[in-house]
């Protein structure tokens, strides 16, 4: 069987097309499959979507009245490619993919920082500053608090990851005294 996120990349790469020829742009695109993936994610519209008695024209209609934005014709249409494939239920990930596409174009990228303690927003900057000319992107934080890392942080930019905190560091060691 496939990967999810395989089988979600041809629709992610289809739907970033269509937005970026869109006179709406890339950020009022993204704010709409962010939100269609939020619908989607939710377990009980996962279990209508799941429902048998339900053809794929009231799938279709019953997924798109539960949206709070007017969707424009072309989402519409995409949702109802996307129930007459099975696959609206991979929305989450062809957001993520979206996004990622999105940022790519743009020159920019998400990078997730863990730390063991709260930053301060002059850390966070400097740390982006120093990240941003490691990466040669620009960045958008997602900062969490990890107190198992022990000290230092841990930051994952795709699928780059720069780990200077102390749970990685005995980790290493552990591993170079038991070799």
């Amino acid at each position: 069987m496939a990967e999810l996120s395989t089988v979600a990349r041809p629709y992610a790469e289809a739907l970033f097309s269509a937005a970026r020829d869109d006179k709406a742009g890339l950020p009022a695109w993204a704010d709409l499959i962010g939100e269609l993936a939020q619908v989607a994610a939710h377990p009980d519209v996962r279990e209508a979507m799941s429902d048998p008695r339900l053809d794929d024209a009231q799938r279709a209609q019953l997924f798109i009245g539960l949206t709070k934005s007017e969707l424009p014709q072309a989402v519409r249409n995409f949702v109802e490619l996307l129930v007459a494939n099975d696959r609206l239920l991979l929305l989450p990930i062809i957001a993520k993919q979206f996004v990622a596409l999105k940022n790519r174009h743009e020159g920019t990228a998400q990078a997730e920082i863990t730390s063991a303690f709260e930053l301060s927003e002059a850390q966070v900057k400097e740390l982006v500053d120093a990240l941003e000319t490691k990466f040669g992107l620009k960045l958008n934080p997602s900062v969490t608090v990890d107190e198992s890392l022990i000290g230092g942080v841990r930051v994952a930019v795709g699928d780059q990851v720069l780990d200077t905190s102390v749970q990685a560091q005995l980790a290493r060691l552990r591993d170079t005294l038991a070799a």
